[in-house]
C-alpha cells in the first residue's frame, strides 16, 4: 500500500502532462496548465502534500520516502529554475540507484539485509535466502534506473508514459516474482516442520 501511495503524485504529474496546454486566469494571474512544467510543479506540490500528510499523521518518513521527496525537490526544481526537462528525466534513474545502493550497502552494514529488515517480522526464511532476496531488489531497481534513463532519451515521446505505468508495471512484476519465491519457500519450510515432527 505505501508504495502506491508513492504513485500518487505521478500519476497527477502524468494526467497534468498529458492535458492540453492551455492559461487560467486566477485572482489575476496567468496560470498555465499543461506540459512538463507544469506537471513538474504538480508533483512537487503533491509531493509535498502526500508526504506531509503521512509525517503528519505518523509522525515519520520511512528513509524511501524521505529519498523520494528530496529528488522531486531537487530535479523538480532544477527542472522549473532551468526549464530543462533533462533534470527531471535523471530523477527516477537517480532514485532507483540510490535504493539499489541502500539495498546492497546493507549486506555490509548492520546484521541483517535491509529486505529482511523490512519484511522479517512477517515472513521466516534461511539467511542465504534472505540475501538473495537482497541481491534481487539490488538487480531491480538498476535495471529499473537503467531502464527509465534509456526510454526518457532515446523515446523522448514516451518517457512519462514509461515513467507512470512502465514503473508500475515492472514493480508490480517483480513483486508478483517475490511473492511467488517466498511462497515457495515459506511452503518448503512448512513441509520440512512437518517432517521433522514425524
Amino acid at each position: 500500500m505505501k508504495q502506491f501511495i508513492d504513485f500518487i503524485p505521478l500519476i497527477l504529474f502524468f494526467i497534468t502532462y498529458k492535458m492540453e496546454p492551455r492559461t487560467l486566469e486566477l485572482a489575476g494571474h496567468s496560470l498555465s496548465i499543461g506540459g512538463v512544467y507544469s506537471a513538474t510543479a504538480v508533483l512537487i506540490g503533491a509531493s509535498l502534500v502526500v508526504y506531509g500528510l503521512i509525517f503528519a499523521t505518523q509522525r515519520k518518513l520511512e528513509k524511501g520516502q524521505w529519498i523520494t521527496l528530496l529528488a522531486c525537490l531537487v530535479f523538480g526544481g532544477m527542472t522549473l529554475t532551468f526549464h530543462s526537462e533533462t533534470f527531471l528525466k535523471w530523477k527516477a534513474p537517480a532514485v532507483n540507484w540510490l535504493f539499489a545502493l541502500g539495498f546492497a550497502a546493507s549486506q555490509f552494514i548492520g546484521d541483517k539485509p535491509l529486505i529482511q529488515r523490512i519484511m522479517g517480522h512477517a515472513v521466516a526464511l534461511p539467511q542465504p535466502l534472505w540475501t538473495r532476496l537482497n541481491l534481487a531488489w539490488v538487480a531491480f531497481f538498476i535495471f529499473c534506473g537503467l531502464a527509465n534513463l534509456y526510454v526518457a532519451f532515446t523515446f523522448h515521446e514516451y518517457w512519462v508514459d514509461f515513467k507512470v505505468f512502465g514503473s508500475l508495471g515492472l514493480t508490480l512484476l517483480f513483486m508478483l516474482g517475490q511473492g511467488v519465491f517466498l511462497a515457495r519457500h515459506m511452503q518448503d519450510a512448512a513441509s520440512e516442520k512437518i517432517a521433522s515432527k514425524d
